[in-house]
């Protein structure tokens, strides 16, 4: 599977990119999935529901399925968390996995950038590019933050696709 990423500290627009980017291009005819990494402990499950009460009693692993979607949640009560290729194979075959997150790994990343956060660029020989709201000092491709369709085709191109 090909897979890129986005990148960026907290509030610089890496959310609405990648939600930008998936559209884009499966508006191109591509299938596309995506991966998240969260920082935090996150819940994607409701209290006082059947799978809540199954995850909270201590099940390893709870399954949902309906007509529609099927979801697997996996607790790892106290393991290390799992790398990225450990979770890259846990996906179906699809054209282009978007990573947002596991800024330290070794796939190819566009970081996004808001000046307004007040954080660095974050510079690593790993970003191919950037997606901003100012211009930047770097020696590497610079889009618009919302110039989804540029970005996209610099994805893609990068990608093989």
């Amino acid at each position: 599977m090909r897979i890129f990423g986005v990148i960026g500290w907290k509030n610089a627009g890496k959310t609405g990119l990648m939600e930008r980017l998936v559209t884009e291009i499966v508006g191109r005819g591509f299938s596309v999935s995506t991966l998240k990494h969260a920082h935090h402990e996150f819940d994607v499950d409701q209290p006082g529901k059947d799978s809540f009460r199954h995850r909270t009693a201590g099940a390893q692993e709870v399954l949902l399925s309906s007509g529609k979607r099927w979801a697997l949640m996996h607790e790892l009560r106290g393991s290390p968390e799992p790398d990225l290729e450990t979770m890259l194979a846990k996906l179906s075959p699809v054209d282009l996995v978007l990573v947002e997150g596991f800024k330290r790994d070794a796939h190819a990343k566009v970081c996004a950038f808001r000046q307004e956060t007040g954080q660095p660029m974050i510079e690593d020989d790993t970003v191919q590019a950037y997606a901003a709201d100012c211009a930047l000092n770097t020696s590497k491709p610079v889009f618009d933050l919302n110039d989804t369709q540029a970005i996209a085709d610099f994805i893609l191109a990068k990608v093989g696709l």
